[in-house]
């Protein structure tokens, strides 16, 4: 169990999940929106995207309780800093002027948290949201499990807090409940997870279990991949509300889910690995300094291992995949070269589907077109390798070819120092 929440956490490393299709997220605003959409209750929130808006939206609430949270897909945010020295990305607000003054200070700044890594993340809207008082916080979630095969809904009356901790300290805590397929979540089952998690009446208890059952149903109907609510809070005039929300779409599911992917921000999202993806590449930058160039997960992985024997540190996850053409090739060479980072670059390919004369031709072609001045180490096994090797013998081009692929990693490593 407590894997698939670390996976609703996003604790999993990129590099494990890298030859998967990854997941849409969406801004803490766009969830409240969709949350509301299926009867869900929030705190009302509202989202601004210049100063001056948020200083009409502070003014139409009405009220000085309220709360500005900076909209950055990336976790940690109130303990986050941005890049002009504002510390933390959620503060209370008393005024339209201070709610102004921080959007000012926020809007167009990067914010730096745990989850964004050094760089961190653009700031290009603010939410502001009225403050209310929980009397308790609690956890739920619905999400695949591996386990039981099937979606679950996990909850716990130890909410607002780092839900793998409490799973690690206190499995006990820890309330999972398997959901039929065929039936869905029914409110008989919500209410018997509501009572567990100990709200203070029956009427809260009924709220919470009708949200449990909406929450279903977004995930089912809205091809979610996680929905995580944490903090859900009773508030002390008894109302049960979703305080934060996180969720996770499938990416496999974006041609019957357009509205959803319509809020697709790609402004979070890495600009290498946006291009990528255009030319129908799988892509994930990372902090090393040998560029890969590989087809297939598996053996992108094992590439990534042989480097690091070695005592190498890949640049990036990249599989050309099976359908690879020369020019396929030659945009994945020029995001590669993109990284200033990147000292030396190692083409491993394993010709199955893939023909290694393709993927010659596509180096050979980037090698001239992209006056390539960084050394290049290739190793090509199998469908068309003796045509691949005499053609990249003939190009007269300084190309490192290898057989094994121990050697062939151990002198990459060496050509990237």
């Amino acid at each position: 169990m407590l894997r698939h929440l670390r996976l609703a956490s996003g604790a999993v490393s990129r590099v494990a999940s890298a030859g998967q299709r990854r997941c849409l997220s969406i801004h803490e605003y766009q969830s409240v929106n969709l949350l509301n959409s299926y009867g869900v209750n929030t705190p009302k929130s509202i989202a601004a995207k210049t100063p001056q808006e948020a200083f009409e939206v502070a003014q139409s609430f009405g009220s000085s309780g309220l709360v500005i949270k900076a909209q950055v897909l990336a976790g940690g945010r109130g303990k986050g800093k941005f890049d002009n020295g504002l510390q933390g990305g959620v503060h209370l607000v008393d005024s339209p002027e201070q709610a102004k003054s921080y959007a000012e200070k926020m809007l167009g700044a990067k914010l730096i948290t745990k989850q964004t890594g050094a760089g961190g993340r653009i700031c290009n809207a603010v939410m502001l949201a009225e403050r209310r008082d929980p009397s308790h916080e609690y956890y739920v979630a619905v999400l695949n499990d591996r386990a039981s095969q099937g979606v679950v809904l996990v909850a716990s009356n130890q909410g607002g807090m780092n839900i793998e901790e409490v799973a690690a300290k206190d499995p006990d805590a820890i309330i999972t409940t398997p959901i039929n397929f065929h039936t869905g979540l029914t409110k008989e089952e919500a209410l018997g997870v509501a009572k567990k998690l100990g709200f203070s009446s029956p009427q809260a208890e009924s709220d919470a279990a009708d949200i449990f059952v909406n929450l279903y149903r977004i995930f089912k109907e809205k091809d979610a991949t996680q929905i995580e609510i944490n903090p859900l809070a009773e508030t002390k005039d008894g109302a049960v509300l979703c305080m934060d929300a996180k969720f996770g779409f499938d990416d496999n599911a974006d041609f019957r889910q357009a509205d959803v992917f319509s809020l697709r921000d790609i402004s979070q999202e890495e600009p290498s690995e946006v291009e990528a993806q255009k030319a129908n590449l799988n892509f994930i930058k990372l902090d090393g300094s040998i560029g890969c160039l590989v087809n297939g997960a598996g053996l992108a992985m094992a590439t990534m291992d042989v480097l690091a024997l070695h005592g190498g540190n890949p640049a990036n996850f990249l599989d050309v995949g099976g359908g690879a053409t020369p020019e396929t090739v030659k945009k994945a060479f020029e995001i590669l070269l993109a990284d200033p980072k990147v000292k030396s670059i190692f083409i491993n390919i394993f010709g199955g589907i893939m023909r290694c004369d393709y993927i010659a031709e596509g180096v050979i072609k980037a090698t001239q077109e992209l006056d390539l001045t960084i050394p290049l180490v290739v190793r090509l096994k199998g469908t068309k390798e003796q045509e691949a090797k005499e053609l990249i013998r003939q190009s007269g081009l300084q190309i490192v070819a290898f057989d094994g692929l121990d050697d062939a990693a151990q002198k990459a490593v060496e050509l990237a120092v």
